[in-house]
């Protein structure tokens, strides 16, 4: 398995003050923490989630790593304490149901839309798909065995044009988060992000190109609590809150609803 040390990003999302239960009848009386380990596309969705969860559920602190999936796969299988995983892409949680500590709860709670972006200058005239396979124009796409990554590749071999466009990638990244800063910075004249990735701060710096519905592959997202986590009641109680309440704050940032 690869890259199974990569660094994530944790964010503490500290108590805002004290609320009502979560819809559940239950509300957590002593100071309690959940952490969470989910794809990096959902962490500005999942941020506002974790701080709504938060408010319902008194003396309850949410804790997030936010990376590419299949390190945080890899992490939560050589042991990391972590309540939740959430996922943009099946493949990395059957690996930590089926050769990992195991999960419970699974169901998907949100699909993504990959897209083209290139720099709102376009300096390499990309208007659609095919020119990601155009001699000279330089590419930059997520790691394969990142979600995005492999969802672009499996885009490219659809359309007929994976050799050419493979052959214009000139940089890996480990997220998806990180494919968006390469393409904002001029350091590449095109890539494949989510379309939830073009948020307000890089908005006004990105151009966001549709590709085509029949060659086209949308993600799906499962979250489940991990086997072994100290805190599985809770753990339960935000996976429900993210497919119930938590699904008007995802399709505000973009997601779309699970099939």
């Amino acid at each position: 398995m690869s890259r199974l040390l990569v660094p994530v990003v944790a964010v503490s999302l500290l108590l805002a003050g004290c609320g009502s239960d979560d819809g559940s009848g239950e509300g957590a009386s002593d100071e309690r923490a959940l952490t969470v380990s989910a794809a990096a596309s959902l962490t500005d969705a999942f941020t506002d989630i974790g701080h709504d969860f938060e408010q319902r559920n008194d003396g309850v602190t949410v804790s997030f790593n936010f990376g590419p999936s299949d390190g945080l796969a890899g992490q939560i299988n050589e042991g990391a304490p972590v309540d939740v995983f959430a996922s943009a892409s099946a493949t990395w949680m059957d690996v930590v149901q089926d050769e990992g500590p195991g999960v419970s709860g699974r169901t998907d709670f949100a699909r993504n839309t990959p897209a083209i972006i290139v720099p709102n200058d376009n300096p390499a005239g990309i208007d659609g798909l095919r020119d990601l396979a155009r001699d000279g124009v330089q590419l930059v796409l997520a790691a394969e065995g990142v979600p995005i990554g492999d969802y672009a590749r499996e885009i490219f071999a659809n359309a007929g044009i994976a050799d050419a466009a493979l052959a214009n990638v000139v940089s890996n990244e480990e997220d998806v988060r990180a494919v968006v800063t390469k393409v904002l910075s001029g350091d590449a004249d095109g890539g494949i992000a989510y379309v939830t990735d073009v948020t307000s701060d890089v908005a006004g710096g990105i151009t966001l190109i549709p590709i085509p519905d029949d060659v086209n592959v949308i993600a799906t997202y499962p979250i489940a609590v991990v086997s072994g986590s100290q805190e599985a009641d809770l753990a339960q109680r935000f996976v429900d809150y993210v497919v119930g309440e938590g699904q008007q704050t995802l399709v505000d940032y973009g997601f779309l609803p699970p099939a």
